[in-house]
């Protein structure tokens, strides 16, 4: 049985009254407690799965790691519901943020100890990397595709790195912010670099999931749902290219257009 869901015995009602029961399979959500250099640090509720990934991307996106190298051990224990992290140093944020724990999915108010204000001094990205409408199109088919786990149960969003040749890392969460970890976890477990890349997304495309790309670089996000206006201001500001509402040909850019081109 696959662990990312739970089959239960529901109650449908449809047009008329018409009442019947049918097994209907329902997302997993579990919650994960990260202890840092031994200290109890933040619970994650998230899909469990790719819990390293998870925990490796959480910490990158939220400035306590810079690369793989800064991990010194990583322990999952599935069972237990917690993921014990040895870093190089505890870093100052890390120490200052010790017993605040949050409990999150990543829907809201996912990430919250990085400062948009930061953000906002960083050096625009300029990674000349471009795109065709054509290939945009593909990418969010490729990405509806392979979301298996969303086609069961409806209760997940899927997140995608990839580039124009195609998807490199995919994942799916009952979070937004935790799906995009997952994958920035994965990239530098594996060492692979984000300059290059796109981030593409099934979810809405807020300052907060804005910002985890800039940070590390990400130069295009592509989503099938809407923007924010803080995430749009942002991304011109930063140079990033950001494209919403991709349904079939249709699409519309809202900043970075100079990285959309035709074929």
């Amino acid at each position: 049985m696959d662990n990312r869901f739970k089959e239960y015995e529901v109650l449908r009602i449809s047009d008329e009254d018409k009442r019947e029961k049918f097994n209907d399979f329902v997302v997993e959500e579990k919650p994960l407690t990260i202890y840092l250099n031994d200290q109890e640090f933040v619970t994650l509720l998230c899909t469990p799965e790719k819990l390293d990934y998870l925990t490796l991307g959480f910490l990158r996106s939220e400035g306590l790691i810079k690369e793989r190298q800064d991990v010194l051990s990583l322990e999952v224990d599935e069972e237990g519901g917690m993921v014990k992290v040895k870093t190089r140093e505890p870093g100052k944020l890390a120490e200052k943020l010790f017993g605040k724990r949050t409990i999150t999915s990543g829907c809201g108010k996912g990430s919250i100890f990085f400062s948009v204000l930061d953000s906002l001094t960083s050096k625009p990205i300029e990674t000349e990397i471009y795109l065709s409408p054509p290939q945009v199109s593909t990418l969010m088919k490729e990405l509806q595709k392979r979301a298996e786990l969303f086609r069961q149960t409806g209760g997940v969003h899927s997140s995608a790195l990839g580039t124009t040749e195609g998807i490199l890392f995919f994942c799916e969460d009952i979070g937004r912010h935790n799906a995009v970890d997952k994958l920035l976890g994965e990239c530098l477990d594996k060492g692979v670099s984000l300059e290059d890349k796109m981030l593409i997304t099934s979810g809405r495309l807020s300052s907060e999931i804005l910002l985890k790309a800039a940070k590390i670089g990400i130069p295009i996000l592509l989503s099938r749902a809407a923007p924010t206006s803080l995430s749009v201001e942002l991304a011109r500001k930063l140079g990033i290219t950001m494209v919403g509402f991709i349904r079939g040909k249709r699409m519309n850019v809202y900043a970075g257009e100079w990285r959309i081109r035709e074929e």
